[in-house]
């Protein structure tokens, strides 16, 4: 069983930067491909960016790309979402992902564990 567990949520204003943070346990943690998604209030959750096992690959929701950047740290068993040029609509809460059978996933049914969650808020 792996642990997600989220944090560096909050609220930033319009053009800020924000980085969000998920540590895993349980499992170790290069057998797991990671990625970032997030729901917003009455719409479906939506996929933000992904990073495979070794780190040497990285993918993003066109929403994001050039904006948000997603990485980790095998050694300390966590996967970043540093946000930068936020925008109101990227408010939502953001959900850490872990996937222990694909090697590149993409839709969440391809994520086996989940987080609890982190609001992230951008003010206009």
């Amino acid at each position: 069983q792996v642990q997600l567990v989220e944090s560096g949520g909050g609220l930033v204003q319009a053009g800020g930067s924000l980085r969000i943070s998920c540590a895993a346990s349980g499992r170790t943690f290069t057998s797991l491909a990671m990625g970032w998604f997030r729901q917003a209030p009455g719409k479906e959750r939506e996929f933000v960016a992904a990073i495979i096992r070794s780190g040497r690959l990285t993918y993003y929701a066109s929403s994001v790309k050039g904006r948000f950047t997603i990485s980790r740290d095998n050694a300390e068993n966590t996967v970043y979402l540093e946000m930068n040029s936020l925008k109101p609509e990227d408010t939502a809460v953001y959900y850490c992902a872990a996937s222990s059978t694909s090697s590149y996933p993409g839709t969440s049914g391809e994520y086996d564990y989940w987080g609890q969650g982190t609001q992230v808020t951008v003010s206009s």
